[in-house]
């Protein structure tokens, strides 16, 4: 093993026994046996070894979902990533919360590549006519909830003790995102079941745009259009 890759190991091993997820380079020079230049050299700063772990936690994190194969119904795909996301944050508390960070000033391109994989498996949803947004707004909606529940399980375990509020959150939110037809739920709520339809035809049209543009568009007609169809999607 390298000198950087044992340095990372031990660095993120430190936080994960961390009472409060910090740690010193001290700590982390004595516990990898090297000394302070070494972890500069590799690493920069703290701030830098702690954003090598961050990245690391992120691949860790995304290792099952690169290889997984898309399943037949998107949004069953959706419900286990969410269960998923939360599982990982529960067995490693101190990463996650270091991973949704806000002294991280710049995103890890794995946070990105997240976000990449919800907002596809949520164009599935809409190309099969099951999603009520846009699949941008609807990753956005999901993304911020799920990490939301999450943060809060692992930094305020005693004001949340109970684990199946993640689940009653995702059913929640899902709810919002979905047809009511895709949450297999009559009771789903739909005050308006035209408007429903209209937003998801909106949102399947627009997601069905994104792989193949009409050729009879100009480059602003179809700007135009995708306008519309997330003005209506998102309404």
């Amino acid at each position: 093993m390298s000198t950087k890759a044992r340095i990372l190991e031990v660095a993120a091993r430190l936080v994960a026994e961390s009472p409060d997820g910090d740690v010193s380079t001290r700590a982390v020079c004595e516990a990898a046996g090297v000394g302070a230049p070494a972890l500069y050299r590799h690493f920069g700063d703290k701030e830098g070894l702690l954003s090598a772990v961050v990245d690391h936690g992120w691949d860790k994190y995304l290792a099952t979902k690169r290889d997984r194969a898309p399943g037949t119904d998107p949004v069953q795909d959706l419900r286990e990533g969410w269960d998923s996301h939360t599982e990982f944050a529960l067995q490693n508390p101190n990463l996650y919360r270091l991973m949704n960070s806000p002294a991280m000033r710049t995103p890890p391109a794995a946070a990105l590549e997240s976000h990449r994989i919800l907002t596809s498996d949520l164009r599935r949803a809409a190309e099969q006519g099951k999603l009520r947004l846009a699949p941008e707004l609807a990753a956005q909606m999901i993304m911020s909830a799920n990490v939301g529940v999450a943060l809060m399980l692992v930094s305020r375990p005693a004001t949340f003790p109970d684990a199946t509020v993640a689940r009653r959150v995702r059913d929640a939110v899902h709810a919002v995102v979905f047809t009511p037809d895709a949450m297999n739920s009559p009771t789903a709520p739909a005050p308006d079941t035209d408007r429903a339809h209209v937003a998801a035809t909106a949102a399947r049209l627009n997601a069905l745009l994104h792989q193949s543009t009409p050729p009879t568009l100009t480059p602003a007609e179809t700007t135009l259009l995708t306008e519309w169809l997330n003005r209506l999607s998102n309404e």
